[in-house]
């Protein structure tokens, strides 16, 4: 077994953040529920209009578990 320490993610309020825009509403037009990322501190979201969509942006911490997998979603 390796004894090189693990790596911490970092998702403190001073941490780098990054966004990814998600669908606001499902194809029969329901909106999603938006849930608080418990595994970063900066986590926030805003609605925002592009292109004519409404969008949910989501801000995360960039090492954030939750954000990366969002990210490799297809």
């Amino acid at each position: 077994m390796s004894d090189a320490p693990q790596h911490k993610p970092n998702v403190t309020y001073t941490a780098p953040v990054g966004s990814i825009d998600l669908r606001a509403f499902n194809d029969d037009g329901d909106p999603y529920e938006i849930y608080a990322c418990h595994d970063c501190l900066p986590w926030y979201a805003e609605v925002v209009i592009v292109e004519g969509e409404v969008l949910v942006r989501e801000w995360h911490a960039v090492d954030c578990p939750q954000f990366q997998a969002l990210l490799t979603d297809d």
